[in-house]
């Protein structure tokens, strides 16, 4: 099933009042926040799953990199109907259509997602598998454009496709294609497409150079095809209406398909188009304001054309759009108090269907626009937005389950998903388990009280589709960038499946005599690694006739014939081993189409008798070899004595006398890594292997020369290479019996290793006698050299070697004297050019007529609580006004959770005391954040001579976990009377007038 339900707009009431003590990024929002740290995860991990996914939803002949066991090549007649090759693309979700509108719209979200969050793919080792992926839907969009006012957008029909149960490979109904054209035309797909094909053109402009010109002529024909004649699509092709009706029209389409094409091109013809095409989108109920209580998704587009149209032109009606939108799904619109529902548990809950995709929609545009926007508070409450709805997908939620397939806690195990199911019988509950692992895939989601039943035909909440995973995946490249550092996918994945026996024959004694011997058998195919057409089953049943010999008798006095047959040819008594009488029947379905379809079709019975001539004793059915384990009854069983054949090719059971030993299988994941003037090849173990054979070739395809024999693990180092010359290597397996046939080929380029790059974003921060320094890490790097000099430009002096943190503080230093640092990256080849050059100049610290005091009224260092008390001291001679002053207090957050400040007594009034919470970036040796404590007018004055009285102050986290703050800049614990205390800062009018900063 994967019906579109009708979409509805909510209004939703947002309360209106906020408490002003609550405070997230310099907000006086609270987001429902997430529990789990954001290092809970490993979003490398999660990444890969999720491109995985598209693989498991390939269409058409998959590559020989195919990575999924139990899919196959499928849809292989696709566009038969109209002359067309339409083979490829992606199945929509759990069912076997292609649907043009979201499959473009998912496209065109993972091509966003690279060119936003390239470097998340690339630090995940995932760059390769997305290129490749997007690629085969943009390969497929290509095929579509038949002409350039000419698109196929859909094949299969879902009625007819959902009315069957079972694996793409085998689906036998007829799958019609269906096209738009000048006469009938859809610009929302055809404008989509073109987005995508543009959007793509982008991602592979440097990567494939020729691919991405291809693509962009295509986006640029279908986008004049989606301008020139207009219409919805699902006006014209109104077998998609049921699914995935256009209730937007087509106008964003039109929007969103111009801006990628302005971006792809920087022709602002297209930015005048998108821009015109804006002023038809549709409004909020009757109000001015554009649709802002949905978000973007396979519909309507408007909410990321907004987005890319306020970052292209800085418009504020586009600005106010988007950020309306993204109030909605945040704090609430400003103005009429909208949001929308939040569950309990703080998921995002949009709709019943597809609950999570709506949320992950919405948290990529708040994670895009977060990087774009320069409004801290904005930024910080869009970003933590985004990534606790992230966290919640991945298991941070009251069930404290993933909603990823195969990741994290308790993923869901039975999605609404035909082909990882796995059913021969066309049923939803034939096998009880699933046979396949659909990793990576984001169910549809809970309601909006947090409930979810792992149901597989539960196909509103456990149906998954290449839409609800687009978004998704690149929120995933975000959080590694911002969470993930050093975090990397699984090795080996995926890990291979048990396989069951896929093809197989069940039999039982039909009927048995003093003469006779009739057999039941059914040849089953049950296949699911993959599934796959078995009309060319053939099974042999061996006899011992030598009874028949010793009274006389010949294979002519011996009859074989059928009473009930499915479709096999039976023949007569055939050699097998005559010296020692052993015979077989051989029953031969070929031509018959025996496969996991459903009861009809994935087993075929025959019934067949071998007779001894009537009235004779001899007959004995008791030596005979396939009748080992037979009873008679009406029930058959499987039977490993009664061998099945594909092709002739022997795939389950025994034949008579010991088994033949044959080589080992050819090795599989054969992986290269190139190194210094040497490549490392790693493999999967072959069933039966002893050894294997390394070998090598310096052009694709050979000939290839063994390097390495006797290779006894699974992995293999080739030295003595050329750095620069691409070698191709393959593997064989080796037993006592021969060789194996060579493994699929692999190449790899040797190179040597470089020095580091000289180290960036050198700063330095000065103390008291010291100089805190910061730097941007670099790649390949091990550790670090810190050079320090009296005057500008050196010489410089090594003052600390084998640093191994992006940090040093350099102590000892003398007050009021300036010192130049840079710093050298270092690794095994030598060390890097020194970074640019930074000075600091340590100070006492600021001195004047204020002084800040403090006790710690709570001296546990690791409660749930901070319990600073502050007093202010005014030693000079004339008043200051509270209202000019601000007091910081230095700590470590030591959590990703919100902070929440309490000012509990203020002798000048609680309400007239107020605080916020400041990030240090990059953070200091004790400090990774500041309170910053503030006062209005009414607090008054500080007398000459006079002290502002006890300011009593709590900070908690939001979930009350407990802080660390042995180690925190500002708090000693020993302190429990007033002192002064240079380690809590007072500003005047913004300039620090007392202590020393960290």
């Amino acid at each position: 099933m994967r019906k579109n339900r009708l979409r509805k707009t909510m209004t939703y009431a947002v309360i209106a009042s906020l408490c002003s003590s609550l405070l997230l990024g310099g907000g006086f929002w609270k987001a429902p926040h997430a529990k789990a740290s954001v290092s809970s995860y490993n979003y490398a991990e999660a990444l890969q799953k999720s491109i995985y996914f598209y693989e498991a939803q390939r269409s058409g002949a998959l590559p020989a990199n195919n990575r999924v066991s139990w899919r196959g090549n499928s849809g292989m007649t696709d566009g038969a109907d109209v002359g067309k090759d339409l083979t490829g693309g992606w199945y929509d979700a759990g069912d076997h259509v292609k649907f043009g509108l979201p499959m473009a719209t998912s496209a065109t979200l993972l091509a966003w997602s690279v060119y936003e969050y390239k470097d998340g793919y690339v630090q995940s080792g995932q760059y390769d598998k997305i290129l490749e992926n997007i690629k085969w839907a943009t390969d497929y969009f290509i095929k579509a454009h038949t002409a350039p006012n000419e698109l196929y957008v859909q094949v299969g029909n879902g009625d007819t496709d959902h009315q069957w149960w079972g694996p793409a490979e085998v689906m036998q109904m007829a799958r019609p294609s269906y096209k738009i054209t000048a006469t009938c035309p859809g610009s929302d797909v055809a404008g989509e497409t073109a987005a995508a094909l543009a959007a793509a053109s982008i991602v592979f402009k440097q990567e494939n150079p020729s691919y991405s010109a291809t693509l962009l002529t295509h986006a640029k024909q279908l986008y004049s095809f989606a301008d020139t004649y207009r219409g919805k699509y699902s006006d014209c092709v109104p077998q998609a209406s049921p699914f995935y009706t256009s209730y937007s029209g087509y106008w964003d389409e039109l929007s969103w398909g111009a801006a990628w094409l302005y971006m792809a091109t920087n022709d602002n013809s297209y930015l005048t188009k998108a821009i015109s095409a804006s002023a038809n989108w549709g409004k909020e109920g009757q109000t001015q304001n554009w649709g802002y209580k949905w978000t973007h998704a396979w519909d309507d587009k408007h909410y990321g054309a907004e987005l890319l149209l306020a970052r292209i032109t800085n418009d504020p009606q586009y600005i106010t759009a988007i950020e309306r939108n993204l109030d909605f799904w945040t704090s609430g619109t400003s103005d009429t108090k909208e949001r929308v529902t939040y569950t309990p548990g703080g998921l995002a809950w949009l709709d019943t269907w597809g609950s999570l995709r709506y949320a992950m929609n919405a948290s990529f545009l708040a994670f895009v626009y977060s990087d774009w926007v320069t409004d801290t508070a904005k930024k910080n409450k869009y970003r933590t937005f985004a990534s606790n709805q992230v966290l919640y997908a991945l298991g941070d939620n009251p069930s404290n389950r993933s909603y990823v397939i195969g990741f994290g806690n308790n993923p869901p195990q039975h999605p609404h998903h035909r082909t990882s199911h796995g059913s021969w019988a066309d049923s939803q509950t034939v096998p009880v388990e699933h046979r396949h692992v659909l990793y990576g895939a984001l169910v549809g989601g809970p309601n909006s009280s947090d409930q979810y039943t792992d149901s597989i035909a539960d196909y509103t909440s456990n149906e998954v589709a290449t839409d609800y995973n687009a978004a998704f995946t690149g929120n995933l490249a975000k959080m590694k960038l911002l969470y993930g550092t050093g975090q990397q996918p699984l090795a080996n994945f995926p890990a291979p499946e048990t396989k069951e026996d896929e093809m197989f024959v069940e039999a039982s004694f039909n009927s048995t005599g003093p003469t006779y011997t009739e057999i039941k058998a059914l040849v089953n195919n049950r296949s699911g690694w993959p599934a796959r057409m078995g009309d060319k089953l053939s099974f042999n049943y061996y006899m011992d006739l030598s009874e028949v010999f010793s009274a006389g008798y010949g294979l002519s006095n011996l009859t074989v014939t059928t009473n009930y047959n499915q479709g096999a040819t039976v023949s007569g008594l055939l050699p097998f081993d005559a010296a020692n009488n052993i015979y077989y029947v051989k029953v031969d379905f070929t031509g018959t189409k025996i496969y996991p379809g459903g009861q009809p079709n994935y087993k075929k019975e025959v019934q067949f008798r071998i007779a001894a001539p009537s009235g004779t004793t001899f007959w004995n059915p008791n030596n005979d070899f396939s009748a080992q384990g037979l009873i008679s009854s009406s029930t058959s069983a499987k039977t490993v004595y009664i061998p099945l054949y594909d092709n002739g090719v022997k795939v389950f059971g025994n034949t008579p006398g010991p088994v033949a030993p044959q080589p080992p299988a050819a090795p599989t994941g054969l992986t290269a890594k190139a190194g210094n003037a040497q490549a490392t090849l790693s493999w999967t173990a072959s069933s039966g292997a002893t050894s294997y054979t390394v070998k090598r070739a310096t052009t694709s395809g050979g000939p290839y020369t063994a390097v390495a024999t006797g290779v006894t693990s699974t992995t293999y180092a080739n030295t003595g290479l050329t750095n620069g010359t691409t070698y191709y290597y393959v593997v064989s397996a080796v037993n006592g019996v021969g060789e194996s046939a060579n493994s699929s080929q692999v190449s790899v380029t040797p190179t040597a290793p470089q020095l580091p790059a000289a180290p960036t974003g050198l700063i330095a921060a000065a103390g008291n006698a010291q100089a805190t320094l910061s730097w941007t890490a670099s790649s390949g790097a091990t550790s670090y050299t810190v050079k320090r000099a009296a005057t500008s430009g050196g010489p410089y002096t090594a003052v600390a070697t084998g640093v191994t943190t992006t940090s040093y503080t350099n102590t000892g230093l003398t007050n009021g004297t300036t010192y130049y640092y840079v710093v050298s990256a270092v690794n095994a080849v030598g060390e890097s050019a020194n970074s640019a050059q930074v000075s600091a100049a340590p100070s006492a610290g600021s001195t004047g007529s204020l002084v800040a005091q403090y006790k710690a009224n709570n001296t546990n260092a690791t409660d749930n609580q901070i319990g600073p008390h502050f007093n202010i001291k005014n030693t000079g001679t004339t008043a200051v006004s509270l209202s000019n002053l601000k007091l910081r207090y230095y700590f470590t957050k030591d959590t990703s959770a919100s902070l929440n400040f309490y000012c509990d007594y203020a002798q000048v009034g609680t309400s007239n005391v107020s605080g916020a919470f400041v990030t240090i970036n990059p953070a200091k040796t004790g400090a990774d954040t500041y309170l910053e404590i503030s006062f209005n007018s009414a607090a008054g004055t500080i007398a000459a001579g006079g002290q502002s009285g006890d300011i009593q102050v709590r900070i908690a986290k939001s979930d009350w976990s407990n802080f660390n703050e042995a180690d925190d800049y500002s708090f000693d614990g020993t302190k429990t009377s007033y002192v002064d205390w240079n380690k809590v800062t007072v500003y005047q009018n913004g300039t620090l007038v007392y202590g020393i900063e960290p």
